[in-house]
């Protein structure tokens, strides 16, 4: 790796060195030699940053696993660089004056909520890896989508924030070298010192307290270290993920399993890798040259994620006293008909009361038909939309028996972006049909992915829920590779992923209608095989249920569900998972009768949210999208801390 790194380092220096200069002109420049200059001042100190940040992002992913005992924490999975950006962003909207000053205090601060966060929401369950790592993603997913709201109505102002939040080790001089270099060995020379307590914290907490060492004591200082190295690197360079996850990783397989060589090893291995990919990066065209590292080696941590859930050990969770069990109610129909009914007033009312130019007011006769013309449409697609996100969940959680399952989660949604992002930006003229179908492609694809491994024992329960939410991280890495590029199709593209409305037209609103309605004829027929996929495998194949078939229709149904919403209202609103989760809670538990109460729910939060986006800061929007998920981020790390 270090030969790699220093020859791919040579040939980038050579392609810019003039002809007849010797390597020595780096360090002491000609300063008539423009080439010479750039080396000295531009080059030279990016590779001295991303050694010093892939060096400090290493040596954070050790102290976070080896504190943790996980070996898929770190800054990334862990929600401390999302954290540390949002609050960099906070400060860029409100208080741009204090970035001047503090912008790395900032970044810490972010870093260590985020983490105070993940380990609440975790505490209850003993910090399985499992738990900690799956509320960790979904406190960058919510961090990152919180983040997207600051910059769509502070564009101008963040969008230079929001770019360099990718993960750019552009330099322009040595000030931000001198400024890291004494920061990071101070924090490196403190890790050696609890070398020896970090030893000892490796064996469980009842043989570490034998030996006299106060083990939250020490757990808090690693945590603290481990924050500052993630807020130093973030407020220089941005999010950079990948490498605290693979240092820690690749020296374990090297056979390093002392804590002392592990974490060294760690740093040298994250340092070479941050290193290699950004120089391989400098090594492509001049067209590509302006991909941020961080996007890249974002993306290569996908397929490592999946590869180490599957060798997470099983840990012991203390027992949980028992919840009691919602009642079933009596009359479900009768109930379910005052929802169809109840719908019907809310939807005229999101359509005919508003704000306009003369405030608030409720339009009647010539007036609505006017305002429906575009509202109607809105209405309708926010509603359908949701509606089939939740409709999807509820198929989803039935099949898996698991609560937290839904597109979103799951990875769906995120496969349908992709399928449907590849066709808008290859296809002269994209189609409403053609979009729908790409992002059916893309859902299907993910789907299937999931049944293949749902089948192994390696990834079942939690597990599965983390590779769905690690393909779901995808997501912000190709946000953030489109926000880099100058494609006339950008914006098209980004409003579709805030999860607006304000495109749909009348057409759209009959399609997502037509989706809708014929998923929801499906319901009679799937319900059975729902109730007994919900028994087991064993139980639904010995009552006659085929397996394949039964999968792959349900899986199916689910994916076109959820690639026709997603085109309506983005890859990301939780509807999906509160739908289901509020019938249940109402009292619906018979599969036909939570299927359909599911879907009225999540097209009721799609629709109340269409519409608080729309009037709450008139004349400015919030799509219903964002809006959604700012609403259910809160809701779905709720339930993870009621799981745990």
């Amino acid at each position: 790796m270090a030969i790699s790194a220093a020859a791919v380092c040579l040939q980038n220096i050579r392609a810019i060195l003039p002809p007849g200069a010797g390597l020595s002109t780096i360090l002491f420049p000609n300063p008539s030699s423009t080439a010479e200059l750039l080396l000295h001042y531009t080059v030279l100190p990016r590779i001295v940053m991303a050694l010093m940040a892939g060096g400090a992002l290493g040596l954070s992913g050790a102290l976070l696993q080896r504190i943790l005992k996980n070996p898929l924490a770190e800054p990334a999975t862990l929600g401390v660089s999302a954290g540390a950006y949002l609050t960099l962003a906070i400060a860029g909207v409100f208080a741009p004056s204090i970035l001047l000053v503090a912008q790395t205090w900032i970044a810490i601060a972010g870093a260590a909520l985020a983490l105070l966060a993940v380990l609440g929401l975790s505490w209850r369950g003993g910090l399985s890896p499992e738990t900690v790592t799956l509320s960790g993603l979904i406190v960058s997913l919510y961090c990152g989508a919180a983040s997207a709201v600051l910059t769509l109505f502070n564009h101008e102002l963040l969008l230079g924030l929001f770019i360099w939040g990718a993960g750019y080790l552009d330099q322009q001089d040595w000030t931000g070298v001198l400024f890291l270099a004494p920061r990071v060995g101070c924090l490196a020379i403190a890790v050696a010192l609890i070398l020896r307590p970090l030893t000892i914290l490796s064996l469980d907490d009842r043989s570490a307290r034998s030996l006299g060492l106060p083990t939250t004591t020490f757990r808090v200082i690693a945590l603290v270290l481990a924050t500052a190295l993630t807020g130093l690197v973030t407020a220089q360079v941005g999010i950079i993920s990948f490498i605290g996850l693979a240092a820690p990783a690749i020296a374990g397989g090297l056979g390093m399993r002392r804590t002392g060589k592990g974490i060294v090893w760690a740093s040298l291995i994250g340092a070479l890798l941050l290193l290699l990919t950004d120089q391989i990066v400098l090594a492509f065209p001049v067209t590509y040259r302006l991909f941020p590292v961080g996007t890249i080696t974002g993306l290569l941590a996908a397929p490592l994620l999946i590869v180490m859930i599957r060798r997470l050990r099983p840990t012991t969770v203390p027992e949980q006293r028992a919840r009691p069990r919602l009642a079933q109610m009596r009359r479900p129909a009768l109930l379910l008909v005052t929802l169809i009914v109840v719908s019907a007033p809310l939807f005229w009312f999101a359509v005919a009361f508003g704000r306009g130019l003369g405030g608030w007011e409720l339009s009647s006769g010539d007036a609505l038909m006017s305002l429906s013309t575009w509202r109607l449409p809105r209405a309708a697609c926010a509603f359908t939309g949701g509606a089939m996100l939740a409709l999807a969940g509820a198929i989803l959680q039935r099949m898996t028996s698991n609560p937290l399952a839904s597109p979103e989660i799951l990875g769906v949604s995120s496969g349908a972006m992709v399928g449907t992002i590849l066709f808008i930006m290859t296809v002269a003229l994209p189609t409403r049909w053609g979009q729908i179908g790409a992002g059916a492609a893309g859902a299907l694809i993910v789907l299937v992915a999931m049944l293949i491994l749902s089948r192994r024992p390696a990834y079942g329960g939690s597990r599965l829920l983390l590779l769905g939410v690690s393909l779901s991280s995808i997501s912000s890495f190709i946000i953030a590779l489109l926000m880099t590029s100058q494609d006339p199709r950008l914006g098209q593209v980004l409003s579709w992923l805030s999860g607006s409305t304000y495109a749909v037209t009348l057409s759209d609103a009959i399609s997502s209608t037509t989706v809708l309605f014929l998923g929801c004829l499906t319901i009679p027929l799937i319900a059975r095989w729902l109730e007994l996929l919900s028994l087991g495998e064993a139980a639904a194949s010995s009552l006659g249920t085929p397996l394949i078939g039964s999968r792959s229709i349900l899986f199916s149904i689910a994916a076109v569900m959820t690639a026709t919403a997603t085109t309506l209202v983005g890859p990301l609103s939780f509807s999906g998972l509160m739908g289901p989760h509020l019938a249940r809670l109402v009292g619906f538990r018979r599969v036909a009768g939570h299927l359909f109460s599911s879907a009225l729910m999540g097209g009721l939060i799609l629709l109340i949210a269409d519409w608080a986006g729309r009037n709450l800061i008139f004349p400015y929007q919030i799509p219903a999208g964002l809006l959604a998920t700012l609403i259910g981020g809160p809701f779905l790390l709720f339930l993870i801390g009621r799981r745990t």
